[in-house]
């Protein structure tokens, strides 16, 4: 680490400008970097190699915060800026407990848009697939990627209009699955599940159709995937008329359906639970 030996107080410094900057998604879209919030989730983006160009500290917790980030980033080059607590409320007006902001360069070969073509290698193999529609509430989004590293999903397939990955709130819920979970985005998602079928796999909606099947009835086998949709208004028709069938968490019937998150993570769990994490 290389730790400046001067304390930055002013609020219209360029760095703290820049990194406040961040907190919109048009910035980070634009400078392809994002920010995160707490020693925790800055461990685990170290040990999982995401690349920090700068951490930021908050000068009255600076030093056990260092104690807390030093074996995880010893032997790299990231620089290290202590800020007064009026410059850092300014990029952090939550007033983070831990005092402790990076600048991360976003995983674009890990998070990113594809088309799915046929003869995809990962389309045919055993890795587990999930499939998001219109997640649109950053903590839904960040909550099932979080379900999905946990239940042993190798990659989530988003349509475009899902939640944005770094949204402060997904990264927060997601507790640092997005940085070894592998996510694509697809312009067109009955597209990709057409690209899925084709290989071998089955997809499976979350949804109330007619003809839906119980989960724990339903006949699973190893590539099967399932497709969660919107928070309320569940998947599309398209989305819906791809899949090979739809399915169904069984729950009381004096009782509102479960959410997109907690539904997702249902069915992992039953995927986990057949065939072991």
């Amino acid at each position: 680490m290389q730790i400046d030996s001067t304390v930055i107080t002013s609020r219209q410094n360029p760095l703290v400008m820049r990194a406040a900057r961040l907190d919109q998604k048009k910035y980070r879209d634009a400078e392809g970097c994002f920010l995160i919030h707490g020693i925790k989730l800055a461990r685990e983006a170290l040990h999982c190699g995401v690349i920090l160009e700068h951490i930021l500290l908050r000068e009255d917790s600076a030093d056990r915060a260092l104690d807390a980030l030093r074996d995880a980033a010893r032997d790299l080059s990231v620089r290290v800026t202590v800020l007064g607590e009026s410059a850092f409320s300014k990029i952090s007006p939550e007033k983070s407990p831990e005092g402790v902001i990076c600048v991360a360069k976003t995983l674009d070969k890990f998070h990113k848009f594809a088309t799915i073509k046929k003869g995809e290698p990962f389309l045919a193999g055993d890795g587990r697939l999930l499939l998001l529609e219109s997640l649109r509430d950053p903590g839904n989004l960040g909550t099932v990627l979080r379900s999905a590293a946990a239940f042993g999903t190798t990659c989530v397939l988003l349509s475009a209009d899902c939640a944005e990955l770094y949204n402060p709130r997904t990264l927060r819920a997601a507790m640092g699955a997005i940085f070894k979970l592998p996510t694509l985005r697809v312009d067109d998602l009955p597209a990709a599940i057409a690209g899925l079928r084709a290989a071998g796999r089955r997809v499976w909606a979350t949804a109330l159709d007619a003809d839906a099947v119980r989960l724990d009835a339903l006949s699973l086998e190893t590539g099967d995937c399932f497709l969660v949709g919107n928070e309320g208004h569940g998947l599309s028709h398209e989305a819906i008329a791809a899949a090979d069938g739809a399915v169904f968490i069984p729950m009381r019937a004096d009782t509102e359906s479960l959410n997109a998150a907690a539904a997702a993570a249902v069915c992992l769990w039953e995927q986990a639970r057949r065939f072991g994490i």
